[in-house]
């Protein structure tokens, strides 16, 4: 049963604080996020913010599923970062057309008990990274897909690739290597271990049975331009966490302010107020960093790892407008 979402923030508050918090300079210089991190936000339920309650799911409203995010980023940015990725998934599961495929996975997604990434190399607007051709039986990959993280902790991943009438294939693949798929690890500044990997698709053949959809490029991007909300609790979740370890300050007003700003957001100015909030989050890390003094930038403390963390925010999930926005206001000479 879905629980409220003021018990959604607490188990995540719980998390953060008891477990991912004190952990978070361990995961910080290890090859990859634990297990058991995961495992505990699937046994808070958290795996299942964004699934049906008929599925197993929370059902949590937008409001609720920005605070969780935000609350477990500031407690570790890597295993967040691994966690995130899964619930487009869900979501793209449990709207598919493909009933086998929604009644095998969507109920052990909601739990957990199964985990996803993504790939979507085949939905960036210009020319496709990942391409698709349509073939007897399924459809054959070829290309890239850059950024698909948590390689070595996900069962499968949700991948778009681009057929040349420019519409896209969805499909949920098992997250394996063989002779047609490649992974290559790309080594991170920070969150590291989140096991972030380039996928290489060489005639990679994906079968009916596998597809979720296909659907113009346009409908993707325009819920794309619609979703950008979340993503910015991120950032929040940094420069929260650096108000925490700088004490009461200035700072605290303007988190309300920024998160404020996202929340009035609509698509049309979401991308600066999502620029906002990564150039916050990496104003507070240098704070924390300079209210620390010279142990900030040890290798063993925190204010050195969030404002590496926050370096690495204002490029994730980044997209033209925000970009153009945020190295804007980062160009600005102060008056």
């Amino acid at each position: 049963m879905p629980v409220t979402g003021a018990e959604l923030r607490s188990r995540a508050a719980d998390l953060a604080d008891g477990v991912l918090f004190p952990s978070a300079m361990a995961v910080d210089e290890a090859d990859t996020v634990p297990a058991s991190h995961l495992d505990a936000l699937a046994a808070a339920g958290l795996y299942g913010l964004a699934g049906p309650a008929w599925a197993g799911g929370q059902d949590a409203a937008l409001a609720t599923f920005c605070d969780v995010i935000e609350i477990l980023a500031g407690g570790c940015l890597s295993t967040t970062f691994v966690w995130l990725q899964h619930h487009g998934v869900v979501r793209a599961i449990a709207s598919t057309g493909n009933e086998r495929l929604r009644s095998g996975w969507l109920e052990p997604l909601c739990r957990g008990e199964r985990r996803a990434g993504i790939a979507l190399g085949g939905a960036r607007p210009g020319p496709p990274l990942l391409r698709a051709r349509p073939v007897d039986g399924g459809y054959v990959l070829d290309g890239t897909a850059p950024w698909v993280t948590g390689w070595n902790r996900v069962d499968a991943v949700y991948t778009l690739a681009r057929l040349p009438d420019d519409r896209l294939v969805a499909a949920l693949l098992p997250a394996a290597s063989s002779e047609d798929l490649s992974a290559r690890r790309l080594r991170l500044v920070a969150v590291n271990a989140s096991w972030t990997v380039e996928l290489s698709f060489a005639g990679y053949f994906v079968p009916d049975a596998l597809v979720c959809s296909v659907s113009p490029l346009a409908e993707f991007l325009a819920r794309d331009a619609e979703g950008l909300r979340p993503n910015g609790s991120l950032s929040l979740g940094i420069a929260g966490r650096c108000c925490r370890l700088i004490g009461p300050s200035p700072l605290d007003a303007e988190l309300v302010r920024r998160r404020e700003r996202l929340d009035r957001a609509d698509p049309g100015v979401m991308p600066v107020a999502r620029a906002a909030a990564s150039q916050f989050a990496f104003q507070a890390a240098g704070a924390a960093v300079a209210a620390a003094g010279s142990t900030g930038i040890l290798a063993d403390q925190h204010p050195q790892r969030l404002a590496r963390e926050a370096l690495f925010l204002l490029v994730f999930g980044s997209r033209p407008a925000i970009k153009e926005s945020l190295t804007g206001v980062l160009l600005a000479v102060p008056r």
